[in-house]
């Protein structure tokens, strides 16, 4: 890649530089603009503290981050954390003092995705951007991004899978390339729901991350009723139990599919924090027996723990039976959270589409609701789906103590 492609590229992209030191600031402005003249660069001359930080974040959405490290290591690597957290999908740079390795080591554990010595080198410049460029297709302005939606069970045998691959057949109706994911890597079963087999899975994807092209791709996925399907492990395979980062499955699918349904295990551990982190949407899938709801209030507070947005997360009741269990209205007011959809109890139905592999009947209960849930998220306009940007007391951050060049 030629540099004029490299900076041509960089150069769309909004920068947010978090450095205390005007002198380490300066040094990144000259040699950024010296290059891209019409970069953006939103700067915050101090280290923000966690609710502040995620206003920039989710209000102005920047693409890359540089954080320095030079003024206060601590600091600056719990800050690499911080936005490791918040927006797994953003490169943070990470500005060191020189080549010290295990300063280096200690970055890239909090999450830095690269690195610039300070004093700034221009070729050095050079070659992490062009790293960028390369790893990352929203970067490189080839397409619209993808929709991912996680489905995940509040506790065991709640129907999520079952939720998952239905709502992936009533989203086909509405919209274009979908493709349904069962990230489950012990007891993944969306293999048996929809009668496939497949002698690659998940796990193909998560060892071939640098390889990954369509060609490969398309032998890795398996096709039903019009949607594409990628399967769980049948069995326990290799470093399936040191498996942390979902980031290549879903950055791959973000960019290949309109939508990408994940169909997950558990809200627990580090491998689904950061199938949840990715995401756009989380559907959290309980019943409305008491054991269920319990396991659901537990859930979302393990999820606002660990700073999942909870903007994006919503509750399905599935197998409600208003006879049997607690109402939609006491479920709301006990858990304190909406009911964004009810899927009705509709056991013959269900069991019978299970048997013969087949999507719910569209005429069905179940069916029918699956349909609801696809048109209020939005199946066929992904951008409706976006949450509205919220105010709050650090809506005024930027304003407040930093300044934005362009």
């Amino acid at each position: 890649m030629s540099k004029v492609d490299i900076f041509q590229s960089a150069g769309n992209w909004k920068y947010l530089v978090i450095c205390p030191s005007q002198g380490i600031t300066k040094d990144i402005q000259q040699n950024l603009h010296s290059r891209m003249g019409h970069a953006e660069l939103l700067e915050i001359p101090v280290y923000p503290p966690a609710a502040g930080l995620l206003e920039v974040l989710t209000v102005q959405n920047p693409d890359v981050c540089l954080a320095d490290i030079v003024s206060d290591r601590e600091r600056g690597i719990n800050l690499i954390k911080e936005l490791a957290s918040m927006q797994p999908k953003m490169p943070v740079i990470a500005v060191i003092p020189g080549n010290d390795t295990d300063l280096i080591l200690r970055c890239l554990r909090a999450g830095a995705a690269e690195f610039l010595f300070h004093p700034l080198d221009p070729a050095q410049i050079e070659e992490v951007l062009a790293r960028l460029v390369a790893k990352n297709p929203l970067m490189k302005g080839t397409g619209k991004a993808g929709r991912v939606i996680a489905v995940v069970p509040a506790k065991g045998a709640c129907g999520a899978s079952t939720v998952a691959s239905g709502l992936a057949f009533a989203w086909k109706k509405k919209a274009g390339k979908l493709l349904l994911v069962d990230l489950d890597p012990l007891t993944g079963t969306l293999s048996f729901l929809l009668k496939l087999k497949s002698q690659y899975s998940f796990m193909d994807v998560v060892t071939l991350t640098q390889n990954l092209d369509s060609d490969l791709w398309r032998n890795l996925v398996s096709s039903a009723h019009g949607v594409d399907v990628m399967l769980a492990p049948e069995g326990a395979s290799d470093g399936v139990h040191d498996i942390m980062d979902a980031a290549a499955i879903i950055d791959y699918a973000r960019w290949n599919y309109q939508t990408t349904i994940l169909d997950t295990c558990s809200p627990y551990g580090p491998w689904n924090l950061s199938i949840l982190r990715h995401a756009d949407e989380i559907l959290i899938v309980s019943t409305n027996e008491l054991p269920s709801l319990q396991a659901t209030q537990r859930a979302l507070n393990y999820l606002d723990q660990n700073r999942i947005d909870r903007s994006k997360t919503k509750l399905v009741v599935n197998r409600y039976n208003r006879d049997v269990g607690l109402s939609k209205e006491v479920i709301e007011t006990a858990i304190r959270c909406e009911v964004f959809q009810v899927l009705p109890s509709d056991f013959e139905g269900v069991q019978r589409a299970m048997i013969e592999g087949k999507p719910s009947p569209v005429g069905s209960p179940f069916g029918k609701s699956l349909a609801q849930l696809a048109e209020k998220l939005g199946g066929s306009n992904p951008e409706s789906s976006k949450p509205a940007k919220s105010s709050s007391s650090w809506g005024g951050l930027l304003n407040l103590f930093s300044r934005t060049s362009s």
